[in-house]
């Protein structure tokens, strides 16, 4: 680039848009990168404070803002999502399907820490839907010498640093515990609130067993959702540590393995995760302790995206949500764009 008083550049070619801001009216680009300046265009450069204008001067080994961010472009894009074209310098991804979006985390610190470029996206973890942002690249000057885009290429790697996992059919079984609901004292309250969860998603309830505190029976009705083909088992009730709460016992007695009891999440500190492995299948079995049936959002929310997207998580996994797993329970719930789980 070279740069140029405005009342000289007729007939000069532009780097870079030009944007005009009237506030609460527009703002946008009033010249686009590439246009050729005319006698009839300076005044409009004038009125916009540009008295001095870069215009493109080719060098090589030197990228333009709009070459630089189609590079971070393809370091970030996979299948199910979509770029825009270049718009100041500036290009954004967004979803095409449905799914589970993964991020890179250390990779994509490894290139945010070249500097002179940015990739911003969203939390990963959570579900998108088919149009979400995702994210959005730019270099920050208006060239950029093409061998730190090599640098931010080799810091990224081979695959590309955002990933949607898409959502499966899943069936899944429901196995509610208490005597008190068993007997009919109490109206089950659990069977609703976890179907209204699950509507959210491709699931398929295959039906909910209601049965006592007795741990054979809940070890039954658990083996009977798996033997009838199901993808995932829910236990309702039963999850704290007084005497009568023993579905951790039985899920355990069923020869699951138990990745965590016990979450740093509120409300859901009492959340248990355990998988079976059923010859070549793998039963994800999730303990939901109490506040599923009446809080609005729960550590159940944050688990529940992860599993139907096929990821197997681990203890670290749950440890991990302890900064961020604090709901703030606001009287107007903007879940998830807050910073429930994050």
């Amino acid at each position: 680039m070279k740069l140029i008083e405005t009342k000289d550049a007729v007939g000069q070619v532009l780097c870079h848009d030009i944007t005009q801001i009237i506030p609460g009216v527009v703002k946008d680009a009033v010249f686009r990168k590439g246009h050729i300046v005319t006698p009839e265009d300076i005044p409009v450069l004038l009125s916009v404070g540009k008295e001095h204008l870069y215009v493109w001067e080719k060098k090589e080994g030197i990228l333009h803002e709009d070459e630089a961010a189609a590079i971070l472009r393809d370091i970030c894009i996979n299948e199910g999502m979509c770029a825009s074209e270049p718009k100041e310098g500036k290009i954004e991804l967004r979803a095409e399907r449905d799914g589970l979006l993964k991020i890179d985390t250390k990779r994509l610190n490894a290139v945010n820490g070249l500097g002179e470029l940015m990739i911003a996206t969203i939390h990963g973890n959570f579900p998108v839907r088919k149009g979400d942002k995702l994210a959005a690249v730019r270099i920050i000057p208006l060239v950029i010498e093409e061998e730190k885009m090599n640098r931010a290429r080799e810091a990224a790697g081979e695959k590309p640093l955002l990933q949607i996992l898409p959502f499966s059919h899943v069936r899944i079984g429901i196995v509610t515990t208490g005597s008190e609901v068993f007997k009919g004292r109490i109206e089950d309250a659990f069977g609703p609130a976890v179907r209204a969860k699950l509507s959210e998603y491709d699931t398929e309830v295959m039906g909910q067993k209601i049965v006592d505190d007795r741990q054979e029976n809940i070890v039954a009705a658990i083996g009977g959702f798996v033997d009838q083909g199901a993808d995932m088992v829910l236990c309702t009730g039963g999850m704290s540590v007084d005497p009568d709460d023993r579905t951790p016992g039985a899920v355990k007695a069923f020869g699951a393995d138990i990745v965590s009891y016990g979450a740093p999440v509120l409300p859901g500190a009492m959340f248990l995760l355990a998988y079976y492995q059923n010859g070549d299948r793998t039963v994800p079995i999730l303990g939901l302790p109490g506040c599923v049936m009446y809080a609005k959002r729960t550590v159940f929310d944050l688990i529940l995206p992860r599993v139907l997207a096929g990821e197997r998580l681990t203890a670290e996994d749950i440890r991990v949500y302890g900064e961020g797993g604090l709901c703030l329970s606001c009287p107007e719930c903007h879940f998830p764009a807050c910073g429930f789980g994050k």
